[in-house]
């Protein structure tokens, strides 16, 4: 049941009627992920390729939440096939989110059974430190499910971040899925300030809150409802830095199991159909970070 449902398309990974610029793209989920990397540059990426973002793309482009939108603004500024490599100034200009949603479209096109996951990576260049952070979890014959990072696609990219492993098998103890986040500071004792966006001399998008948030993405996510990182709903009562009230920390140590290890997806769609908390409404809340908060119906 999980593979057949993951191998076809959500509302967000669908290409709808530009499923033809997938025509003659190759299986192979390495591949795939390589041309998502050469279609995307992250935000944060305009001094490593040294190219300057122009603001509107900046401010922008990660605000489109469906594939069809993001192929869309792709053409628009380069008609090529997708598989010819774009110079940096054609490039969607994304996050993390896009370019695993983007392969995992690719990688559903082509029949490979993919997800999405949430979860925080250890590979960015800051010690100890968990980053927020999206990566595409494919089904490999041989193996099962193996997490990719398509962000790390390009070989120049891997050696700037100095990264030691292959990234379409991205070790599970580098790359913690939200579910193993928060066990890990549940259950044995991790630190909650080396969790988040950023430590808690930024700002307060880290810790205890910030991963349950996490938790409720990436189940969204296991359901094939892959919002906006910053898309918010079932928040519990507090503000952003303020430790969880014990009853919503108890409601996620019951969450995390479900969304930590092997995953049984009946579990997960149960779970996320039953709870008001952790399902996504038509309408979620969105702290789009250069274009302030605004409600959203999603499709």
């Amino acid at each position: 049941m999980s593979l057949d449902f993951h191998a076809s398309h959500s509302t967000f990974s669908d290409p709808g009627d530009l499923a033809r610029l997938y025509t003659d793209l190759p299986r192979d989920p390495a591949q795939l992920a390589r041309i998502s990397r050469n279609l995307l540059i992250h935000r944060l990426e305009g001094e490593l390729f040294g190219h300057a973002h122009p603001t509107d793309r900046l401010h922008n482009d990660a605000e489109t939440r469906y594939v069809d939108g993001i192929l869309r603004i792709l053409v628009g500024r380069n008609d090529a096939p997708l598989d010819r490599r774009r110079e940096v100034g054609d490039r969607f200009v994304g996050i993390c989110r896009d370019f695993s949603l983007l392969h995992c479209s690719l990688l559903r096109h082509a029949g490979v059974p993919a997800r999405i996951r949430i979860g925080f990576a250890d590979y960015w260049g800051s010690d100890g430190f968990h980053g927020d952070h999206v990566v595409t979890e494919y089904w490999d014959e041989g193996r099962g499910w193996l997490l990719a990072d398509a962000q790390l696609a390009d070989p120049f990219v891997t050696d700037h971040w100095k990264v030691d492993f292959d990234p379409m098998d991205v070790p599970r103890d580098r790359f913690l899925v939200a579910g193993e986040a928060w066990r890990a500071i549940r259950e044995r004792g991790a630190d909650p300030a080396t969790f988040g966006l950023h430590g808690p001399e930024e700002g307060p998008l880290w810790g205890e809150r910030y991963v349950s948030g996490s938790i409720r993405l990436d189940l969204a996510a296991l359901n094939k409802v892959e919002t906006l990182l910053w898309d918010v709903w079932g928040e519990a009562e507090g503000e952003p830095g303020e430790p969880l009230p014990e009853a919503a920390r108890a409601f996620y140590d019951h969450v995390a199991p479900v969304v930590s290890g092997d995953v049984n997806l009946a579990a997960a769609r149960r779970l996320f159909a039953g709870d008001d908390t952790l399902r996504t409404p038509r309408t979620v809340t969105s702290y789009a970070p250069f274009n302030g908060p605004n409600l959203v119906t999603l499709r």
